[in-house]
């Protein structure tokens, strides 16, 4: 049995055991990839890696390992080859990006005279390399594609790796397109199932070729995009254009050509036809996590826009009229995340964009609520008048519907006036038939509506609440679990709030998993970028999730040693007090609303607790402070 073993980059290493060596008849020697996550998550069907070399460099042993590592700078990308522990026979090379910034490099010695493991720090890693700017050209589609053909060179790649999950995420690395839509400033739109949360690595790639660092600078809040930002400079006389956008709207039966990448981000381009145009409500997972809500989606008529995660749909000058995008839905019965593919108008995404290309910081209004289409019949069935039967038919002869008040957020100033299965008449004296007619929310502080409640018509005043574009912008660790505010999806999914603690993850063999803190997810990899050396090693979530895991999928902490603790600051403080090695009492309330009280046991040594905060002016934009 190994009696040290290597932590880097959220992956665990150590030199091959006996007892594998002696089960899979191969030498006992090599650095076998005990925990083959972080940034040795490497290609392949199965885990059982063995790294031959790094950078080109024979690791033949742990103490080789080590200085290998120690000589390569931190986000520097280098090439492993490596091999499976159960078929020597083939070798495989990855490209690896070394990550140094958001985990520490160390060595864990196990002391069988206190029963320990002791660590010790590998060293700080070397500082990165200066990016220099590179030229590549982008490849040219067929001339028969037409006018379309250019948009190629607005298309990037767009790759983000997450450290920690929060939010309720489900993956760590995700990867799609993204279009260019002001080259001279950097803006960049994605789908917000690529770069869902502020807490990661985001990596943009140019014509297949060049490579360059990206920043979010936005996450909308309900609407599936987001906006990152890359420094022109750094891609020298590439031919990058800025997408040209169109002024016209899509409607049913319009001529569309779908430029966009398929499953290996190559590209698919064909003229196909808007089938239709319907307010689509994204499922809910039973963990809550960001869902796309008041979408108008664009559906197409080929089987290939299902193969295609991301891209554009243009009209026959090349100009865009919408985004092809990909849209995380609910985890099925077999543990997979269902994915839906639909077209977003590209006037959605203009208000952000106008903002940043002003430098100025989008500030929108919302009303914070989710709608879903009512046919007439419905609606008459509910007390719908047939005066507004006929203004509905005038104000749109296309689609004959109004929209219902699904959810209201918790907590937010509308659901003060509004109440859920409230019918939505007019906006401002306007009917209201088409979802991006409620895009008047945006910019107004109060909206006049005309709702149908119980069968009586009412006009009253609704203020809206300002949204931020940040996202999650602190984590507390503690005893293995993470911690936030509730996130926007959680507002969205619950009625209640128990308090302002929300159990967003935990990690498999930790304090908070051992005793029964239930969360909505396991985590992914280590984040252990800390004060002093410290062990986090989450794991993947799976099919196998147990049936514990199902039963209470969210929870909320509300006490902790009979301590109301309302907010993540009253946590702190409370937990600050609690010694090592002493069980700690932790009320908390699940997602049904039941109270449950749990002792928890406190173990710094490998689970301390630390307070991480968004901070632009930190390396890699958060902050992470040990709490002592």
């Amino acid at each position: 049995t190994p009696d040290r073993y290597v932590e880097i980059g959220g992956a665990k290493l150590n030199e091959l055991s006996y007892q594998l060596a002696r089960s899979y008849c191969v030498p006992c020697q090599g650095v076998y990839a005990a925990e083959p996550s972080g940034m040795f998550r490497l290609d392949g069907p199965d885990h059982g890696w063995i790294i031959n070399s790094i950078d080109n460099k024979p690791t033949p042993n742990l103490d080789t390992f080590i200085s290998v590592m120690q000589s390569i700078p931190d986000r520097e990308r280098v090439p492993v080859v490596y091999h499976s522990i159960a078929d020597f026979h083939t070798t495989s090379v990855a490209v690896i990006q070394v990550e140094r910034h958001w985990s520490r490099f160390r060595l864990a010695v196990r002391n069988d005279t206190t029963g320990r493991w002791d660590f010790t720090d590998l060293g700080a890693p070397l500082s990165p390399k200066a990016i220099q700017p590179a030229t590549a050209r982008f490849i040219q589609l067929d001339e028969s594609v037409g006018p379309a053909k250019d948009l190629i060179r607005s298309l990037v790649k767009v790759s983000y790796y997450m450290p920690c999950r929060i939010d309720g995420f489900p993956k760590s690395r995700k990867q799609g397109a993204g279009l260019v839509l002001d080259h001279a400033r950097g803006l960049i739109v994605v789908s917000r199932s690529i770069v869902p949360f502020a807490m990661g690595d985001l990596s943009i790639t140019f014509a297949d070729t060049i490579i360059v660092p990206g920043k979010i600078e936005y996450l909308h809040p309900s609407h599936n995009f987001a906006f990152v930002r890359y420094d022109p400079a750094l891609v020298g006389e590439t031919d990058v254009n800025s997408a040209p956008l169109s002024k016209d709207m899509l409607l049913q039966g319009h001529k569309v050509t779908l430029v966009a990448f398929n499953h290996n981000q190559r590209p698919v381009c064909l003229t196909t036809v808007v089938t239709d145009i319907t307010s689509v409500t994204i499922p809910q997972n039973s963990t809550p996590r960001f869902r796309s809500v008041n979408l108008d989606a664009i559906t197409l008529d080929t089987p290939l826009a299902q193969q295609c995660s991301s891209g554009v749909l243009a009209d026959s000058h090349g100009h865009v009229q919408g985004l092809w995008l990909s849209y995380l839905g609910e985890r099925n019965m077999s543990g997979h995340d269902n994915e839906y593919h639909l077209g977003l108008h590209i006037h959605t995404v203009l208000p952000v964009l106008t903002a940043l290309q002003k430098d100025e910081v989008p500030s929108l209004r919302s009303l914070n609520v989710e709608l879903m289409p009512v046919q007439m019949a419905q609606a008459v069935a509910m007390g719908l008048g047939q005066e507004w039967v006929r203004k509905v038919e005038e104000a749109n002869s296309a689609k004959h519907q109004l929209f219902l008040i699904r959810r209201t957020e918790t907590g937010s100033e509308s659901a003060k006036v509004l109440e859920e299965l409230d019918l939505i008449l007019a906006v401002n004296g306007k009917t209201v038939t088409r979802m991006y007619e409620m895009d008047v929310q945006y910019e107004a502080e109060e909206l006049e509506m005309t709702i149908l409640r119980k069968k009586e018509e009412m006009t009253i005043k609704v203020p809206t609440s300002p949204v931020s574009g940040d996202g999650t912008s602190r984590v507390v660790m503690w005893a293995g679990a993470a911690l936030q505010e509730p996130h926007k999806a959680v507002l969205q999914q619950s009625k209640t709030l128990p308090s302002r603690i929300y159990v967003s993850a935990r990690s498999k063999g930790s304090p908070a998993y051992m005793y029964g803190m239930v969360s909505g997810q396991t985590l992914s990899v280590r984040i252990a970028d800390l004060p002093r050396d410290h062990h986090y090693s989450f794991t993947r979530t799976n099919a196998l999730a147990s049936t514990h895991d199902l039963q209470v999928p969210t929870q909320w902490i509300t006490h902790i040693n009979g301590t109301p603790t309302p907010d993540l600051d009253a946590f702190v403080e409370a937990v600050r007090l609690c010694p090592d090695n002493t069980y700690v009492r932790v009320k908390t309330i699940s997602f049904d609303n039941i109270p449950m009280v749990l002792s928890v046991k406190n173990n710094l040594h490998y689970w301390p607790t630390i307070d991480m905060v968004k901070d632009s002016t930190a390396e890699c934009g958060w902050r992470k402070n040990e709490v002592v």
